[in-house]
């Protein structure tokens, strides 16, 4: 019996150092990978259409990669389904790095609205880095003659379900942002979805629709031009780019806060290497004077953090959208 002993332990032994070996080897071969990459372009999907915060969060990360990398960051526009269309391509990637998901908000919020996705937010993504973060600004068409929030509430309140609203696709930030403004303030309007923010705003701005709830980066140039009136931001607390503005909460909807967020994402199996220097150079990228300051113009504050603290972020963002979804009960359509 001994020696059956000492020749099961031997065994034990080959076999946990050929483990060992193994998992040696590809973190070797994993290492020479990183270093290398990338070594041609990367493909950075947004799930939206073009225009709007996603697409500048996404040229942005293309900029980086052409100045630290080298190589090309080519922005792929695959809007539909309130961005779960987009979302599951980036998901189902083949996860070597040159295929980046750049999002928003929209990635907490699927998770509750949908009864069934073909991807886990958390599980089936490596979260990369928090890049950017914004107010949303609540704009109306200058024909409704509306000045204030007060002013917008007495017409809403005098005619239920008439006004038309538009958004950025069912699920979306600025749906669920508008429902969250219905819920508390006990109004009823008509959703119009599109797919994005520069369709939306097109169309208000067109005055097919009234009213919308928009990320800032994609409504500040119509705002300038006078094309639309805005009312209010949605933070906590007034927005340094535009502090004449009250925010929702100073103008009489008391609670009300919906920001919007830019995140980089890759597909869950990316090495964690690549993710690392990945976040290593976006929040590189974030402190560069003239970077922040074309991030600032457009309307995003830079943001940045590491991987672990996006991955915390995002775990409390999905439960904090969760609680105004089941309260607001926002559906997809």
């Amino acid at each position: 019996m001994p020696h059956a002993c000492t020749a099961a332990n031997r065994s034990l032994a080959v076999a946990a150092a050929a483990v060992t070996l193994a998992a040696i080897s590809v973190v070797l071969s994993i290492a020479p990978a990183a270093a290398q990459y990338p070594t041609r372009p990367i493909r950075i999907v947004v799930p939206f259409a073009p225009g709007g915060g996603n697409d500048i969060a996404a040229r942005f990360v293309a900029q980086m990669f052409n100045e630290s990398f080298g190589q090309a960051g080519v922005v792929d526009n695959r809007p539909g389904g309130g961005s779960t269309l987009g979302t599951a391509i980036a998901a189902q990637a083949n996860p070597d790095g040159y295929t980046i998901l750049v999002s928003h908000n929209a990635m907490a919020i699927n998770t509750t609205l949908y009864a069934k996705l073909p991807y886990d937010a958390i599980r089936d993504f490596a979260q990369v880095a928090l890049i950017a973060e914004t107010t949303n600004i609540l704009v109306v068409h200058p024909s409704s003659g509306v000045k204030t929030v007060k002013d917008l509430l007495a017409l809403l309140r005098a005619k239920p379900g008439v006004f038309n609203y538009a958004s950025t696709g069912a699920g979306g930030t600025s749906h669920l942002a508008t429902e969250y403004f219905q819920q508390l303030t006990k109004t009823s309007m008509v959703h119009i979805p599109y797919k994005g923010t520069g369709p939306a705003l097109s169309d208000l701005v067109g005055g097919s629709t009234q009213f919308m709830i928009a990320a800032a980066p994609g409504t500040l140039g119509f705002i300038k031009g006078g094309r639309l009136v805005p009312l209010a931001t949605t933070g906590v607390k007034r927005w340094a780019q535009l502090p004449e503005l009250p925010t929702l909460d100073e103008a009489g909807v008391p609670g009300y806060q919906f920001d919007t967020w830019y995140g980089a994402h890759a597909p869950a199996k990316t090495p964690r290497p690549i993710v690392i220097r990945l976040n290593a150079e976006i929040n590189k990228a974030l402190q560069v004077p003239a970077l922040r300051a074309k991030l600032s113009e457009s309307g995003l504050d830079p943001a940045g953090g590491t991987p672990e603290e996006f991955t915390k972020f995002m775990r409390a963002e999905t439960e904090r959208m969760r609680k105004i979804i089941v309260a607001s009960g926002a559906k997809p359509e």
